[in-house]
């Protein structure tokens, strides 16, 4: 029977119900509940795997900062060899940060991690929290070497998935790929799944000195040239469409070019759920390009902020960072 390892951090799963509508008590963490509790809530699970269990945080995820990804990431690494998998519980809101951030560190992987969250608490009675748990530990024991995130019968990988929905069990959406598993009768296993890859050494490096802005009209580029003179070490624009940035009123490429001058490396993903980013489709995109401006492709807002975090402490500022932000060592992106 495979060996798993079960990590909690947190979030909703191990939650004690609030008292109901808004403005009565809210939802709170049960400093009590541990993994343990998950296996005797849900004792299907011990038909999957045999399980260990470790409680790292008791935290809502709204609160997860990037040295708790380093905490995660540094735990992952040193357990995953024991074990034919991992399973980490984890609050839904800022999962799709913590999944991107913990594929970009840990690269390419010999076996699965999967995170795992609920919109409602393990304990209540129509809940999602099992059926992910069972799903988590189910794509845990199979072939998908990724860091990946298993709800509402579905596993994505990390770096493509961004929560879509606050209300609804289907939470996570992956717009530009294809979920790596779908749990429906059967159990399909994409063929875009990642082969296999021994894990490398770890380097958990993060300069967390980064900002991202959505762009809209009306932004005043003052305040953009005002991050930077600050001190922001690494700027995610969140442009329209296929990237473009106003060029005419409102022009955003004097803050680019001061941007350049300074040593601030500035990338841009698309505010749209699907597509990518072409800079020189339009004006806007082509002035932005020739300031010094990168392309991150297809990528999600949250993956292109852990990928500058990790750049940025990895590469610098300079070409190293470009070339390393245009790749796609865990398939953040389209190559």
């Amino acid at each position: 029977m495979p060996r798993l390892l079960l990590l909690l951090t947190g979030g909703t799963m191990l939650m004690t119900p609030g008292a109901g509508e808004s403005g009565e008590r809210p939802l709170t963490l049960d400093e009590d509940r541990t993994s343990r509790d998950l296996l005797a809530e849900v004792p299907s699970l011990g038909r999957i795997a045999e399980f260990e269990t470790r409680l790292l945080f008791h935290m809502d995820s709204g609160n997860m900062q990037p040295a708790d990804w380093v905490t995660i990431a540094r735990e992952v690494h040193s357990q995953l060899p024991s074990y034919d998998g991992i399973v980490i519980v984890h609050g839904t809101d800022t999962m799709a940060y913590t999944a991107s951030a913990l594929a970009l560190m840990l690269g390419p992987l010999p076996k699965p991690v999967v995170l795992t969250g609920s919109q409602k608490p393990i304990v209540e009675v129509r809940t999602d929290a099992r059926q992910n748990l069972i799903d988590a530990s189910l794509v845990a024991t199979l072939a998908v070497p990724e860091v990946c995130i298993a709800s509402g019968s579905r596993a994505l990988r990390g770096v493509r998935a961004t929560k879509r929905d606050a209300w609804g069990f289907s939470a996570f959406d992956s717009p530009t790929l294809p979920p790596l598993v779908e749990l429906g009768i059967g159990i399909d296993v994409a063929p875009h799944v990642m082969k296999p890859t021994a894990l490398a050494a770890l380097d958990d490096r993060l300069e967390p000195r980064v900002l991202a802005v959505r762009v809209f009209p009306g932004l005043d580029p003052d305040l953009v040239r005002g991050a930077i003179r600050l001190g922001v070490r690494g700027l995610v624009l969140e442009a329209y469409g296929t990237g473009t940035l106003p060029n005419l009123a409102g022009s955003l490429i004097p803050a680019l070019e001061e941007a350049r001058e300074r040593g601030v490396p500035v990338v841009v993903v698309s505010q749209c759920h699907r597509g990518f980013v072409d800079l020189g489709r339009y004006e806007g995109g082509a002035a932005a390009e020739k300031a010094g401006a990168i392309s991150g492709g297809n990528m999600t807002v949250e993956a292109a902020l852990a990928k500058m975090m990790i750049g940025l402490a990895r590469h610098g500022n300079g070409e190293e960072l470009r070339a390393y932000f245009t790749s796609s060592g865990v398939g953040e992106r389209d190559a």
